[in-house]
């Protein structure tokens, strides 16, 4: 998803709050990428880190491959000591090679999780010991690029809904998905919108929360 004109006038028109965040953040920069396996791996290794501390561990981590791009193959290959050496602890070299094994042996079947319905994707990126349905919506949202993802959950979404939309507290699961019916089919973009809003977008777009 290149984030489409229609999107944008969408929102506008049915949400006046969001209409106005709209026009003050400016256009939407959401976009696919690729190197799924890579960012999932960032997602595991930036989990419950500050950012310092996850770019420098994650640099060392690409640093372990050749062209410092993760593969699979080559992270199945290596010892649990150069894991260690380049600052992975020992819970999060398992998680990794959960996550490798599974892209290996096709059951995480990265060739289509582009055409997978989101709930297929969540299912199978869900199987992976560190990675819960979160992280799976933020792979789905930043990664992948789907339009209509809505992230109950996220604590930085639920505060600026709490902050626009006159809530007292934190809206619950049940209240978000009521505030975002409107933007449907779009709820990505307008969970975009509210995180810039208040300055709050996830720190790494597949970035773990504590969620597995």
């Amino acid at each position: 998803m290149t984030v489409p004109p229609q999107a944008i006038r969408t929102l506008s028109r049915r949400d006046a709050t969001l209409a106005k965040i709209i026009r003050r953040v400016g256009p939407c920069t959401l976009a696919p990428r690729r190197r799924y396996f890579a960012n999932l791996c960032e997602a595991i290794v930036w989990q419950q880190l500050s950012p310092k501390a996850a770019t420098t561990i994650y640099g060392r981590f690409r640093g372990l491959f050749p062209r410092r791009v993760p593969t699979p193959t080559r992270l199945l290959e290596l010892p649990d000591a150069a894991l260690r050496r380049a600052g992975v602890s020992r819970q999060k070299a398992g998680y990794l090679q959960d996550l490798a094994r599974r892209f290996a042996d096709g059951t995480i079947p990265y060739r289509r999780l582009a055409a997978m319905e989101d709930n297929a994707v969540i299912d199978a990126l869900t199987l992976v010991k560190g990675i819960g349905v979160w992280t799976a919506q933020m792979f789905l949202i930043f990664v992948v690029s789907r339009p209509d993802v809505l992230p109950v959950d996220d604590l930085g979404l639920r505060k600026a809904v709490s902050f626009h939309y006159g809530f007292d507290a934190l809206p619950s699961a049940a209240e978000m998905t009521e505030v975002a019916e409107p933007w449907r089919p779009y709820r990505s973009v307008a969970a975009w919108y509210l995180w810039q809003s208040l300055n709050n977008e996830p720190a790494r777009p597949t970035a773990v929360s504590a969620d597995g």
